[in-house]
C-alpha cells in the first residue's frame, strides 16, 4: 500500500473527521464565549464595582523606566485582570461542556433502559413446544 494511499485511508476514517469537526466548533465556541466575557459579563462587573476595566487590572512589579541612553525600558506588571477574564471565560466553557455530557448521557441512558421487545418464537419453537406438551399428557 503506497503512502499516499495509506494516509487517504486515515485521513478518511470517522475519528478524524469527527475531530475535526470538533476543533473547528470548539474554537468558534471559544470565540464566542471570550466575547460573552469581554463585551457583555465583565462590564457590567466592573461598573458595579467603580467603573473598572478588568483587562486594566494590573500589578505593577518595576515601573517604566528611561535608560541611560534615552531608550524607554516598559514597566513589569502581572495581568490579573486578564487572568480573571480568562478564568470566567474557562468556568463558562467548563459548565457548558459539563451541561453538553450531562444531556448525552441522560439521552444514552433512557435508550438503554429501554428494554427490547422479546421476540417472536420460531416456528420450529412453536412445534417443539408442541410436541413436548403432548408428550406430558
Amino acid at each position: 500500500m503506497g503512502m499516499m494511499a495509506e494516509f487517504k485511508e486515515f485521513a478518511m476514517r470517522g475519528n478524524v473527521i469527527d475531530l475535526a469537526v470538533g476543533v473547528v466548533i470548539g474554537g468558534a465556541f471559544g470565540k464566542i464565549v471570550s466575547s460573552l466575557v469581554d463585551k457583555v459579563i465583565m462590564p457590567p462587573i466592573g461598573w458595579l464595582i467603580g467603573n473598572v476595566d478588568f483587562s486594566d487590572l494590573v500589578w505593577t512589579l518595576a515601573p517604566a523606566k528611561v535608560a541611560a541612553d534615552g531608550s524607554e525600558i516598559p514597566a513589569v506588571v502581572i495581568g490579573y485582570g486578564d487572568f480573571i477574564n480568562t478564568l470566567i471565560q474557562f468556568v463558562i466553557v467548563a459548565f457548558a461542556i459539563f451541561m453538553l455530557v450531562k444531556v448525552v448521557n441522560k439521552l444514552s441512558r433512557k435508550k438503554e433502559e429501554a428494554p427490547a421487545a422479546p421476540a417472536e418464537p420460531s416456528e420450529e419453537v412453536l412445534l417443539l413446544r408442541e410436541i413436548r406438551d403432548n408428550l406430558k399428557k
